[in-house]
């Protein structure tokens, strides 16, 4: 469940999105002003312009940006959508059917390309199709990779890390590397970073892993679920007590704001 949504469940526009969280009344992309979400509509409206999202073999969900007329631009919900980890933003997707919109899950921005497609008034632009990942594969997948050896050192791990998330030049496509690699980089910064103790209640991590590492779990504070990239600013090593403690406990929001505000005297002390 991400914010409170169910998988496969139909909601109300007005009643279930924007009287709880504000944002656009209309169009695909909307942007609460005061959460920290984005959320995404997808349907067939695409179609009566010659194009319509889709979902690849490989698990990508294309989705097509907004922008009328003309070329699309790096604005409003664009950007949103290209920098929501950076922003510590979760991406939700959401299907328009006549009875309502149906949830389909939360998302991570992997990559984007160009494509040529109809605009408003039929003529041809260059079009963003955003090619988005489900958050739940990438945590599957990432909860599989090995921390790396800290063989370059903490600082070489936190350049590492920030590259991953680096945001793309203005029209410029992402690096080749995938989702999974950059959300292992931040992964491995911010178990390294730790240095052994649980960067919440300072505790010295209370096992090992088999390959000799101490043993804490990377919390996304700006996340309702954890996985996915996410800037290290917004990533906690936590040890197992006080990660279920945030998720779980009677005070768990509470803490979690705690350990918000926390991160920035921890990410500044590298």
């Amino acid at each position: 469940m991400s914010w409170g949504f169910e998988i496969d469940r139909v909601y109300n526009r007005r009643n279930d999105i924007h009287a709880r969280f504000g944002g656009q009344q209309r169009g695909g992309i909307i942007t609460p002003a005061n959460h920290a979400l984005v959320v995404i509509v997808t349907g067939e409206q695409g179609l009566e312009h010659g194009y319509a999202d889709r979902h690849r073999a490989d698990g990508v969900f294309e989705y097509f940006g907004e922008g009328q007329v003309g070329n699309m631009l790096w604005v409003r919900g664009n950007r949103a959508i290209r920098d929501h980890s950076a922003d510590g933003r979760s991406l939700l997707l959401f299907r328009a059917e006549l009875s309502g919109l149906r949830f389909h899950g939360e998302l991570v921005y992997a990559d984007h390309h160009l494509e040529r497609a109809p605009d408003r008034e039929g003529n041809m632009r260059d079009a963003i199709v955003f090619e988005l990942r489900y958050l739940a594969a990438v945590e599957e997948a990432a909860a599989s990779m090995k921390i790396d050896e800290i063989s370059e050192g903490l600082p070489g791990l936190r350049r590492r890390a920030y590259a991953a998330i680096a945001i793309p030049a203005e029209g410029a496509k992402t690096t080749s590397r995938s989702v999974y690699a950059r959300s292992h980089d931040v992964k491995t910064y911010v178990v390294a970073r730790a240095a052994g103790r649980c960067e919440g209640c300072n505790q010295v991590a209370p096992f090992e892993r088999p390959d000799g590492s101490p043993y804490l779990e990377p919390h996304h504070i700006r996340r309702v679920s954890d996985g996915g990239p996410d800037h290290p600013a917004f990533v906690i090593a936590l040890c197992p007590n006080c990660h279920r403690r945030v998720h779980a406990g009677a005070d768990g929001s509470a803490y979690n704001q705690q350990l918000l505000e926390l991160m920035p005297t921890i990410e500044s002390g590298v």
